[in-house]
């Protein structure tokens, strides 16, 4: 039986916006359906006990005063200590339920909407907005937590007091029903001053902390480019604003909580006073003064208790209302069959690709094809959609029309499983606070260490890795600031190729390696294509392409093959480049007999003996133009890519200039041609 794995709530796709997010908190809510229960019933004992005070002091006032009977008050005093004793610990035991309540919510709901989070952060736009749907999460958990939801729970038993208090004089409950009403408009004038004011005192809040954590995650270009002034006074700037918005709130919610405070206590007074003006008159006996005072108390309690609480309640139904439309708008994924591991053999039809909540794709209708054993080189100028093709073939982003499949599925269809038949190194290389092994393994708490030493062996980072403090066991920091960016190119390559993926799709991944690193590069994109695997390599400096059997070339969004016909710049600059690294290379490391109808690029060496690029071939080109001087020689890493693209062009230089000659093309400018060769039946 195929595996399926669970998902959490519903899919909503029939519902509409926000809706279905609700219905999803609403179903993590009724989780902890019998925890609410418990708590509601441990609230009716709770505030029957708090008829203890008021019984308590009628007997005091109309049995001990006039029996003077000190065994009579020994004993109320004694059964009135008991009962007291029982309502501190039911309301203790109240509070530690609503407490695991709100923890199961948070637990409940945590990895979905992290999952959430990580699926709208895809997103440039996104990554630009803070993040607020964990804080949500949080804010309802401590509310539910806290002693707020005391005030639902203990506002049915107004009610019960309001009808004692007429028990004893019809009087003194319509002087409590007035006080309700006057609290309850004075909660609903709180509600209607303050409620817009502390929703943005929440975006402000979260735009601040949002900049403070940009300006710390970089204050290298902070410091280097001495923007300290100007970065502080934009905070300032955004605090300032943060700062007055907290202050009119403070100073509305703090005018409305004096209000219902004061207004409270002066109403208990009032009580007191009418229950003594009807006792003058011989209506009620003066236990009842107290006992009416201590009810209207407690009946007003939960309104002034939600009166105090409003600030905390309005910043959690803001939050409700967030985390239900990041939970509508990124709903959870559906359950999958599980598919067999795929073979690498990547298509791609006619796909449009656009950033999320972009309106102008920037891919159009690119396709292409490859095989085990190959791998693809994607050139071209910036901002030609490079970095966007490569996020669909890895399912980063999913494309808006055509199709994606590896070995005959649409990547969707592998879901949660995709990562580990797709390796991917963006082109901003992120690792997380823990080991070397940990970012190497992808965080995996199940991960084997031989796996994670193949694949840091693989791409020729074991030795590098074993030179730090510790190993593999040494500790990254958050971004992987303790290293240098050649480092932690290298342990991202290594990640993106652990556990053997059939596929490996990468973003510049030489944008910040040395002569050694770009020559670990190739030889793990050598010996991935002859495990059968497939790459994929989006890169400016074209001797990434060392290992490339075919160069794409974007042109109008589209992939295109680099041909004799397509007379492309960064063709001419592969060739210019390896046919400069012929001309400089030192006379002993040129071939035998270069010096007649034809120059030789062969293994050129990097600075300090370094070993030249395994299986690089002999690139000739044709004499058209007279001999050169010796050129000074290529530092280490310029001729290593030299050598590089002699790699790639070398085996192919005469196939393309035949063609080019058959097309009647001018002699001496032939371009690279990309065909479609199986790697194998090269020649050395």
């Amino acid at each position: 039986m195929p595996r399926r794995r669970r998902t959490f709530g519903l899919t909503g796709a029939a519902m509409p916006r926000d809706r279905a997010g609700d219905r999803e908190i609403r179903a993590a809510l009724a989780e902890s359906r019998r925890l609410f229960v418990s708590v509601g019933f441990f609230s009716i004992f709770v505030n029957l006990l708090m008829l203890t005070g008021p019984i308590f002091m009628l007997q005091v006032y109309d049995r001990v005063l006039t029996s003077r009977s000190e065994a009579t008050l020994a004993t109320l005093v004694a059964i009135t200590a008991f009962l007291f004793l029982m309502m501190g610990i039911l309301d203790h035991a109240r509070g530690r339920v609503l407490a695991r309540a709100g923890a199961r919510l948070q637990a409940r709901l945590d990895a979905r909407v992290l999952r959430a989070v990580l699926s709208r952060a895809v997103s440039p736009a996104e990554r630009s907005r803070p993040a607020t749907g964990v804080r949500d999460l949080e804010a309802i958990q401590r509310f539910a937590s806290g002693t707020g939801p005391f005030a639902f729970f203990d506002a049915p038993w107004t009610p019960v007091f309001l009808c004692v208090l007429f028990v004893f004089h019809w009087m003194l409950g319509a002087l409590a029903v007035f006080s309700g009403c006057l609290l309850l408009l004075l909660a609903l004038l709180n509600h209607a001053r303050t409620g817009r004011l502390h929703a943005e005192l929440g975006e402000a809040t979260a735009r601040s902390a949002h900049f403070i954590e940009q300006m710390r995650a970089g204050s290298e270009t902070v410091r280097g480019l001495g923007m300290e002034d100007a970065v502080i006074a934009r905070s300032g700037a955004l605090r300032g604003a943060l700062l007055g918005r907290t202050l009119t709130a403070s100073d509305r919610s703090g005018f409305f909580g004096v209000t219902s405070k004061t207004l409270r206590l002066f109403l208990q007074s009032m009580m007191l006073g009418l229950g003594a003006w009807l006792a003058i008159q011989g209506q009620v006996t003066f236990g009842v003064i107290i006992a009416a005072s201590i009810l209207l108390g407690r009946a007003l309690a939960p309104i002034d208790q939600a009166v105090a609480q409003w600030p905390l309640l309005q910043r959690v139904l803001a939050a409700r209302r967030s985390l239900a439309a990041l939970l509508a708008e990124t709903p959870p994924e559906r359950a999958r069959t599980s598919l067999p591991a795929p073979r690498a053999i990547l298509e791609v039809q006619n796909v449009t690709v656009a950033a999320p909540g972009a309106r102008v794709p920037a891919v159009r209708g690119a396709s292409l094809r490859l095989e085990p054993g190959r791998a693809a080189g994607i050139a071209g100028p910036s901002a030609s959609g490079k970095s966007t093709l490569a996020r669909a073939l890895a399912g980063v982003w999913a494309p808006a029309g055509g199709s994606v499949r590896l070995d005959g599925a649409e990547l969707e269809q592998y879901g949660g499983a995709l990562g580990e038949h797709v390796g991917y190194l963006p082109q901003e290389v992120v690792l997380f606070e823990g080991t070397v092994a940990e970012n190497i393994a992808r965080m995996d708490p199940e991960a084997r260490d031989e796996a994670v030493v193949d694949a840091a062996k693989r791409t020729g980072a074991h030795e590098m890795i074993l030179k730090l403090p510790g190993g593999y066991d040494f500790e990254v920091s958050a971004g992987g600031a303790a290293l240098s960016g050649g480092q932690r190119q290298r342990i991202a390559l290594a990640r993106a190729f652990y556990g053997a993926p059939v596929l490996v799709v990468m973003d510049e991944p030489d944008s910040n390696l040395d002569a050694e690193g770009t020559m670990a590069l190739a030889r793990a994109v050598e010996g991935h294509k002859k495990r059968g695997g497939a790459a994929v390599i989006v890169a400016h400096r074209h001797g990434a392409f060392a290992q490339c059997d075919t160069v794409y070339v974007m042109e109008a969004g589209r992939p295109v093959p680099a041909t004799a016909d397509r007379r492309k710049a960064p063709v001419r600059q592969l060739q210019s480049s390896a046919r400069v690294a012929a001309e400089t290379a030192p006379p002993t490391e040129r071939q035998p007999g270069s010096g007649g109808g034809a120059r030789t690029a062969t293994n050129v060496r990097a600075a300090g003996g370094e070993s030249p690029l395994p299986g690089a071939r002999v690139a000739r080109f044709p004499t058209g133009e007279p001999a050169q001087p010796a050129r000074p020689a290529i530092p280490g890493r310029e001729r290593q890519i030299a050598d590089a693209i002699a790699r790639v062009t070398g085996a192919r230089f005469r196939s393309g200039r035949a063609d080019e000659e058959h097309a009647g093309a001018a002699p001496g400018g032939g371009d690279l041609v990309s065909t479609d060769r199986n790697p194998r039946n090269d020649a050395s």
